[in-house]
């Protein structure tokens, strides 16, 4: 039996919290406990290190014990911000990333990333479900970085669009895997 890569995991938290009347996402709470919680305690068994990527509540982050990572570049630039940042700092070549609002990620999610990525040696794995593919749940190689600073250095924004750049596989996952939290309301469920 081949031995799986080590992987670092981020775990995105860095955005304004808008659908949630700007707040921060992570710490709002479902089912009892804050967000970040719920996808840390899905997310530290599949990775051999974990990050979290965060432009407030900092001093609350780091009291998780995981490295709290910020952007770098002013204006809030969205998601690609805090990839870039995670593949910066990751401490191993493969980075799965997963937003703060999907506490119901599959205990498998990166088995099979990594599994679909070694295959067939694209650079990156996108999970996808119900026929939508989820562009911020992905497992991809470090190598991507230079190309991920170019793309947003010529403006570019949005991950969905950067991912199209690249080499990548879609991994296909039930339909709730990854059922996101953005309002109150989806809170209450």
């Amino acid at each position: 039996m081949a031995v799986r890569p080590k992987i670092s995991a981020v775990i995105l938290a860095g955005g304004q919290g808008s659908r949630m009347g700007g707040v921060d996402k992570g710490w709002m709470e479902f089912r009892g406990r804050p967000l970040i919680l719920h996808v840390l305690e899905r997310i530290r068994p599949q990775a051999d290190e974990v990050l979290i990527s965060a432009n407030r509540s900092l001093d609350e982050y780091r009291r998780l014990g995981v490295p709290v990572l910020t952007d770098d570049m002013p204006d809030y630039p969205g998601p690609l911000a805090g990839i870039r940042q995670a593949l910066k700092t990751a401490c191993h070549e493969l980075l799965l990333c997963v937003p703060c609002d999907t506490p119901f990620l599959p205990p498998d999610l990166a088995e099979r990333l990594c599994q679909a990525l070694e295959r067939g040696g694209e650079d990156i794995a996108v999970a996808e479900a119900g026929g939508e593919v989820q562009p911020v749940v992905f497992l991809c190689r470090k190598s991507v970085l230079p190309g991920l600073e170019d793309f947003m250095a010529q403006g570019g924004r949005g991950v969905g669009r950067w991912q199209a750049g690249l080499k990548r596989v879609g991994v296909a996952f039930d339909a709730g895997a990854f059922r996101n939290l953005n309002t109150p309301d989806e809170l209450q469920g």
